[in-house]
């Protein structure tokens, strides 16, 4: 069975090496921590017991803080090591994580890789953040008698599908996984459903409402004012965009400072992909407006020139302060059929939130947020700016909006300490 998912594994890497050596040419982070995909970690404490945390992505990254939180205040006497698989989650981790925690790329699922890794990591239970299960590594966790956790678990449209096709192989994964921490009954229901024994599953919540804080205002929040020469205007963010729907937000906002009431308005873009960024600027540049990057002046004494209509925030972790000083805020991916981006953010910090139709890979949030008229849910270009000029003419409406967002956070908040009782019952018993 090894030798066969090794063999599997190796005419992948065949198949995709051309775009794996085009990335590690043309893009420095493509050349990074390709030690530790082969296995080769160093912890910082190795003398100690370890939890082993795997968050695939920054979604993953920021879910899991909470949990990172409680896992170190539960067991002071255990180093705790953190995996990602991009490298915007590794940038994230690190940025959060790195001056306490060992951070470092998820190692290739083959078998001796993940034989070099157990020897190297030993830890005492693995904790996989959401989905991110893989034959070889469930494998030799078992084969080790280590508990693996599927924590904040949950499985998208998408990949349930793909997991339905493979479901005799999925049976086999899931059967060796210890528990599964579910977000919802849907997504618990999912995990039994490909295979996972319904015994293992239960229904925990989301981290992610535990990981948002509820509050008007965050740190760095001033500053960036100043940086970006806010003085009274409107802002409208458009946060995590892909591709397809830059285009159509610079022509929504056109639409709107030809109007009068709106030409206070201004607009930062924040694509989702830091390799889109020069490709964002350019559609700024053709859609006519002055623009200013953000990473440009961040690290500077310089400021956004007096009133420059457009900021392109090209640089990674500030988000959620550009979310804090927006006026409306725009939830991206969901315009184009990209699954969506996590909205719990926008509306913890009491902003009026609006998102596309796509948002399938967070549908209980956006079940939740419409539910109790916390967010506004447009179909396309035209249905944008029609809510757009409602939130920005209707302050009454947009407050409404926005103080139900950050009660539907509250409301659903309480998983962490759900999650960390089940760890603690695996820890203690182990």
């Amino acid at each position: 069975m090894r030798i066969l998912i090794d063999l599997v594994y190796l005419l992948a890497v065949a198949a995709y090496s051309p775009i794996l050596i085009y990335r590690a040419i043309r893009y420095n982070r493509y050349r990074a921590g390709w030690n530790q995909r082969f296995g080769i970690i160093n912890r910082k404490f190795p003398e100690k017991k370890c939890i082993w945390l795997h968050a695939v992505s920054v979604g993953e990254v920021n879910a899991a803080k909470t949990i990172i939180e409680e896992l170190q205040n539960t067991f002071p006497d255990f180093e705790i090591v953190i995996s990602t698989t991009t490298d915007t989650g590794f940038a994230r981790a690190t940025n959060i994580f790195g001056e306490k925690f060992k951070v470092f790329y998820f190692p290739l699922d083959f078998s001796w890789i993940m034989l070099r890794a157990f020897g190297k990591i030993r830890p005492s239970i693995c904790l996989l953040m959401e989905q991110e299960v893989w034959p070889n590594f469930v494998h030799f966790a078992q084969q080790s008698n280590i508990p693996v956790v599927v924590v904040n678990g949950r499985i998208s449209d998408k990949a349930f599908a793909r997991c339905k096709k493979l479901k005799l192989i999925s049976r086999i994964i899931y059967r060796k996984v210890t528990l599964i921490l579910a977000q919802t009954q849907e997504y618990a229901q999912r995990f039994i459903s490909i295979g996972a024994p319904e015994d293992k599953v239960i229904v925990t919540g989301s981290l992610k409402y535990d990981t948002a804080q509820i509050t008007d205002k965050v740190e760095g929040t001033d500053a960036l004012a100043a940086q970006l020469n806010i003085t009274g205007e409107r802002l409208w963010v458009a946060g995590a965009t892909g591709p397809g729907e830059e285009k159509i937000i610079l022509d929504v906002f056109t639409n709107l400072t030809t109007q009068q009431q709106f030409k206070d308005l201004r607009l930062v873009i924040v694509p989702r992909k830091p390799e889109r960024f020069d490709e964002v600027a350019q559609l700024i540049k053709d859609a006519g407006f002055d623009f200013v990057r953000y990473s440009d002046i961040k690290n500077s004494d310089a400021k956004c020139p007096d009133k420059t209509p457009v900021i392109l925030g090209d640089t990674m972790g500030d988000l959620r302060k550009f979310y804090s000083l927006a006026t409306i805020i725009f939830v991206g991916r969901t315009l184009v059929p990209m699954g969506g981006s996590d909205m719990i953010e926008a509306a913890a910090l009491g902003k009026p939130t609006l998102f596309g139709p796509h948002a399938f890979n967070f549908r209980q949030t956006v079940d939740a947020l419409l539910k109790d008229e916390g967010a506004v849910m447009v179909k396309d270009e035209q249905d944008l700016l029609q809510a757009m000029q409602k939130c920005l003419s209707d302050p009454d409406f947009t407050r409404k909006i926005a103080q139900n967002g950050q009660e539907v956070i509250k409301k659903n908040q309480g998983a962490t300490k759900k999650t960390i009782n089940q760890i603690t019952k695996l820890l203690t018993t182990a």
